[in-house]
């Protein structure tokens, strides 16, 4: 038991014995009264004197027994009000407690679809990067960026043992050689990559439609045979080497990987969505 419950139930205990007291008093009071009215009687002699004294008695003890119930109903109301303000207090704790766990449950909510949010954007981002590959793995391009049009194709002359069998894309020497489409290389190095002196260092793709681009006069090779490549990427650089009159790209598009199987490249570009 707590102090202060030790010491209500102390004082409790004090306000029963004080009432307990008045009450044998009151008691002891109310049967003398009584004695002393019946030696009056039996004296005929002194009864005024005999008889007040029993009634303020009896009054006093009243009083005392009215203050005590007071201080009974003052203890009960104090009781009463503690056990109020305690259980406000309380409430309000749980109150406080249950708004916390409702912010701390909002705040997790708010943090998991924001995360939620986050995860389906870069889902969304690494779909449209992937749908953008696959487009462009499906596209072809020019081989160079920024070109003048050069010899074209099946141009007869007497800079080549038959009539021209690719199509020149004139630009200074070093300039960035892209492969037109994806696919393997399986020509690549001097002397035209197997195909002749004449392409000086030259490399050939093979791609998934069955179809070859070579890219001749290079004067840098960037890949070997056997490598896999992607559209645009850089294969090589261009220059002058072997039969050549100045610095510029012969390109080509083959049925198969070897000369003398070369098509009309600017329309089969064309034909395949590139603008020339």
């Amino acid at each position: 038991m707590s102090p202060r419950a030790k010491s209500r139930y102390s004082s409790k205990s004090a306000l029963r014995a004080r009432a307990a007291v008045l009450v044998a008093g009151m008691g002891a009071s109310l049967a003398l009264g009584a004695g002393v009215a019946l030696a009056a009687d039996t004296a005929q002699s002194n009864s005024a004197l005999s008889v007040a004294p029993a009634g303020d008695l009896g009054k006093s003890v009243q009083a005392q027994a009215d203050a005590l119930q007071k201080a009974i109903d003052a203890e009960k109301a104090a009781a009463k009000k503690a056990a109020a303000e305690k259980a406000a207090k309380e409430a309000a704790a749980e109150k406080k407690a249950a708004e916390l766990a409702a912010a701390k449950k909002k705040a997790a909510e708010e943090a998991a679809a924001k995360a939620k949010k986050a995860a389906e954007e870069r889902q969304k981002a690494a779909e449209a990067a992937k749908k953008a590959a696959e487009a462009k793995a499906r596209s072809w391009e020019t081989p160079v960026a920024s070109y003048s049009i050069g010899a074209a194709f099946g141009l007869a002359g007497n800079l080549w043992a038959h009539n021209h069998s690719g199509q020149d894309f004139v630009v200074p020497s070093g300039t960035s050689v892209r492969a037109a489409h994806g696919g393997v290389v399986v020509k690549a190095g001097g002397n035209g990559a197997g195909d002749g002196p004449a392409y000086g260092n030259a490399i050939v793709i093979k791609h998934d439609d069955n179809t070859y681009s070579q890219y001749a006069h290079l004067s840098q090779v960037k890949v070997w045979v056997g490598q896999t490549v992607t559209t645009g990427q850089e294969i090589g650089l261009s220059g002058s080497t072997g039969n050549s009159t100045g610095p510029h790209l012969h390109f080509e598009i083959r049925t198969t990987p070897n000369y003398g199987s070369a098509v009309e490249p600017l329309a089969f570009l064309r034909s395949h969505g590139v603008k020339v």
